[in-house]
């Protein structure tokens, strides 16, 4: 297996990140096998979805109609409604595997890896990309 780990800034506010050219970039030079992506915190996700025709923003639209960045969390610290963040893992879990054939990601036309963040106290995250060889 080859792994790396990759740094990403998400900001001040709820984002999706496309990761998809910095994974088609990890594994170009591969045969077949399969991509895990992995952002290894308590806060943040990894999710498969079209990005650039609203896709994204309805994503953090329904994120924040499920979790709203209010006052009924138990984990409570940093800003309001952070608890919230600590729950949305249960919904965009914090990895994904993608298919590679031939150094491509199989992925469907419109599909993109994104990183889900609405963990604004954190702009900092870590992304571990592993390839492992079929």
């Amino acid at each position: 297996m080859r792994s790396e780990t990759r740094s990403y800034r998400t900001g001040d506010r709820d984002t999706v990140l496309d990761l998809t050219r910095d994974c088609a970039a990890f594994v170009a030079d591969e045969q077949d096998g399969l991509l895990h992506v992995f952002v290894p915190h308590a806060t943040a996700g990894i999710a498969i979805i079209e990005t650039g025709a609203g896709s994204d923003d309805d994503l953090l639209a329904a994120l924040d109609e499920l979790l709203p960045a209010d006052d009924r969390w138990r984990h409570r610290h940093g800003t309001r409604g952070h608890g919230r963040s600590h729950v949305m893992p249960g919904l965009v879990p914090p990895y994904a595997t993608v298919p590679v054939v031939g150094g491509t990601l199989a992925l469907g036309t419109w599909q993109s890896i994104c990183l889900v963040d609405l963990n604004v106290d954190n702009p900092d995250r870590e992304v571990r990309f592993s390839f492992v060889a079929g």
